[in-house]
């Protein structure tokens, strides 16, 4: 069985059983969230300096009010969550201006890495490759750079 690297209930649910969606072959969040993290090579908050020193492109899709509470994430550029795939999309005439090319690694970063997980995998899915998450999301990261003074 394998386990959810998810905390509180939402672990234990998927730590006892693997779920099986329902009759019409829905899938379960818990489900979709395995899938799309089965091909990510997830990237930990002590690696991040490192992943955007070798050229990575780190995408922060907090909500503004995440971000205003919380701070910025440096040296990432802000995307909103709904608008991610147009603005990432190769082919798509509202991508931003930036390199895509598809061996480039993106890592798209959330509040607690989460949503990033299903963002990236519907990067992969677009042609990027080599797009993941940031494990544990921006919380992680502030949590480690608080750790480290």
């Amino acid at each position: 069985m394998k386990q959810c690297p998810i905390s509180g209930d939402a672990a234990a649910t998927c730590q006892r059983s693997p779920d099986r969606g329902d009759s019409s072959g829905a899938l379960t969040i818990n489900q979709l969230l395995l899938e799309s993290r089965a091909g990510l090579q997830r990237v930990h908050a002590s690696d991040l300096e490192r992943e955007m020193a070798a050229g990575a492109l780190v995408v922060d899709t907090r909500p503004v009010d995440q971000r205003d509470r919380d701070g910025d994430l440096p040296g990432a550029v802000v995307i909103d969550r709904n608008v991610l795939e147009w603005r990432l999309d190769p082919s798509s005439p509202h991508r931003l201006p930036v390199d895509l090319d598809p061996a480039r690694r993106i890592v798209v970063v959330c509040n607690e890495g989460y949503s990033s997980s299903l963002a990236a995998h519907t990067l992969q899915r677009l042609g990027l490759t080599c797009a993941t998450d940031l494990i544990g999301g921006f919380q992680a990261w502030a949590a480690l750079r608080k750790q480290s003074g």
